[in-house]
């Protein structure tokens, strides 16, 4: 299976610059969910593809790349891939293969399926 996870508001806290303000998020001062990464590291480890792909610079059009590379180095997070500044923005996605963040740490951290 290949497995697409966000990484800012998913596996780490959300820094997002007020909407008021247009200066770009700081992503340096984010910190990781453990137990997510965790969560994660283990599909990588059951033989699944793990990728990584964030929104980081959309906006801005800034490259996060490196940063982002040495933060899930630094925390430990396995992956095959990782995918900088081309997620789209959007307010809604429709899919029939999507899973909420929220609801899949839930159900981890509850130990159902």
């Amino acid at each position: 299976m290949i497995i697409y996870v966000d990484v800012d508001g998913t596996i780490c806290t959300q820094r997002d610059s007020p909407d008021f303000d247009d200066r770009p998020a700081d992503y340096t001062i984010v910190e990781p969910f453990p137990e997510r990464i965790k969560h994660i590291n283990e599909l990588y480890e059951k033989g699944h593809t793990i990728v990584y792909w964030t929104a980081r610079g959309c906006r801005s059009g800034l490259d996060h790349t490196e940063l982002t590379k040495k933060q899930l180095n630094d925390w430990g997070v396995k992956y095959h891939d990782l995918q900088v500044g081309n997620k789209p923005h959007f307010d809604m996605y429709i899919c029939d293969k999507s899973y909420n963040s929220e609801s899949f740490f839930y159900y981890k951290e509850k130990g159902l399926p």
